[in-house]
This record gives C-alpha cells, sequence and structure tokens, in this order.
C-alpha cells in the first residue's frame, strides 16, 4: 500500500484484495513491513549476511 507502481494496489480495492489473498499473511504489506527488514540489513547486526536473495513477501504465493 505505497506509491510503488503509481499507487495502484493501494488504489484499486479489488486487486489489493487479490492480492491480500495470495499471501500467507493474509494482507498487502506495508512500508514499515519492508523497510525494518533495510534497517536490519543496513547494521551491524547483519555483517555476516552478503550476496543473499532475501524474500521480503508476506508470504506471496506460498
Amino acid at each position: 500500500e505505497t506509491d510503488f507502481g503509481g499507487g495502484v494496489v493501494r488504489d484499486t480495492s479489488d486487486l489489493n484484495k487479490h492480492l491480500a489473498s495470495e499471501t500467507a499473511l493474509g494482507r498487502v504489506g506495508l512500508p514499515d513491513d519492508i523497510g525494518s527488514v533495510v534497517a536490519f540489513l543496513c547494521s551491524d547486526e547483519s555483517k555476516w549476511i552478503n550476496a543473499q536473495r532475501i524474500e521480503v513477501s508476506g508470504g506471496f504465493k506460498i
């Protein structure tokens, strides 16, 4: 629910509901859902993480 992609997911109720139904958490992601992961990866606590693909999708399509 951001302005990413012109805000289409946020502004289109049917699309938002459809995408939410495809996630394990039952909702679309919010900026804080992604931001906390980015903040962690930018911190010293993640210094041993490198060359990884980290999925931050709320369990989309599992």
